[in-house]
C-alpha cells in the first residue's frame, strides 16, 4: 500500500512540475517573506528542503544558508528545480530524491530541516518527523508550513473531501491538535506557532493538478451544496475559488 501511495504521488506530481515552479501560490506568499525572516541568520547553516515541489522554499533558503538539498519524491520535480537553481545562481543547491519517511542521510547532518504544502502528500507524518529528528544536529530547527485542517469536523470532512476529489495523491490536512501531537511524539519541541489564510483561485487550483471533469464537477456540485457555516468559514467565491488555513510551525531538536 505505501509503495502504491508513493507511485500515485509521483505520477500526480511529476507530470505537473512545470505548473509547481510556475504558481503564484507557490511562488509567493506571506509564509515565503517569514521563511526568510528566520533564516537571515543562519548563514553557516546546512538546510533540507523536504518534500520540496517547486523549490520554492529552497531558493529562499539558498539566499541565506550555507547550503540546501532539495529534496523531493518526484524526479520531474528535482530536475525542473535543479534548472531554476542554474538560471537563478544558486550554486549552493543541490537536489536529492527519496522518501520523506526514509532520509538517506547521516544522523545530524543538518541544522535546519524545512517543509512547505508538502506533509499532507506524505504516507506517514509521523515516521518522517522522527527522521527530521535523527538528521538535525543538537539544538536543530524544524520549519513546517502546510495547509490547516480546522478542529470543527464539520469544516474538516469538507476541506478533506474536495482535496481528495481534486487530487488523488491527497492524505490529509491535519489540524493544530494533530500537528502539535505527531511533532512531541517525534521528540522535537514546538517553539512557535502561527496561523495564516491563503486563497486559492479556483481554476488555477484545478488546473496545476489537471483533475478530470468528472471530478472538477463533483467538486463544484460538493461545494454548491455546503452549509452557509462552511461557505462562510472557506469564504467561497461564486466561480468556486476559496480560502483556506495556513500553519506555521517552528520547532527545535533538543
Amino acid at each position: 500500500m505505501k509503495s502504491h501511495h508513493h507511485d500515485n504521488v509521483d505520477k500526480q506530481f511529476g507530470d505537473q512540475a512545470n505548473a509547481y515552479l510556475n504558481s503564484e501560490v507557490h511562488a509567493s506568499g506571506n509564509d515565503l517573506v517569514r521563511l526568510g525572516e528566520r533564516l537571515l541568520a543562519e548563514k553557516e547553516a546546512r538546510v533540507l528542503d523536504l518534500g520540496c515541489g517547486g523549490g520554492h522554499a529552497s531558493y529562499v533558503a539558498a539566499q541565506h544558508a550555507k547550503s540546501v538539498v532539495a529534496y523531493d519524491l518526484s524526479a520531474k520535480m528535482l530536475s525542473v528545480v535543479a534548472r531554476a537553481a542554474k538560471e537563478r545562481g544558486y550554486e549552493n543547491l543541490t537536489t536529492q530524491q527519496g522518501y520523506a519517511e526514509y532520509l538517506p542521510f547521516e544522523d545530524e547532518s543538518f541544522d535546519i530541516v524545512i517543509s512547505r504544502y508538502s506533509a499532507h502528500h506524505w504516507h506517514d507524518v509521523g515516521r518522517a518527523l522522527r527522521e527530521v529528528k535523527r538528521v538535525l544536529k543538537p539544538g536543530g530547527k524544524a520549519i513546517f508550513i502546510d495547509v490547516n485542517a480546522p478542529g470543527n469536523a464539520v469544516l474538516d470532512i469538507w476541506l478533506q473531501t474536495v482535496e481528495a476529489l481534486r487530487d488523488t495523491s491527497h492524505v490529509r490536512d491535519y489540524n493544530p491538535g494533530e500537528w502539535l501531537t505527531m511533532f512531541t511524539e517525534a521528540g522535537l519541541t514546538i517553539s512557535a506557532v502561527s496561523y495564516d489564510r491563503l486563497a486559492l483561485a479556483f481554476n488555477s487550483w484545478i488546473e496545476r493538478m489537471r483533475t478530470p471533469a468528472v471530478m472538477v464537477a463533483a467538486i463544484r456540485a460538493y461545494q454548491q451544496s455546503a452549509s452557509e457555516e462552511v461557505q462562510r468559514y472557506y469564504a467561497q467565491q461564486p466561480d468556486g475559488s476559496f480560502s483556506t488555513d495556513v500553519i506555521f510551525i517552528e520547532a527545535v531538536k533538543p
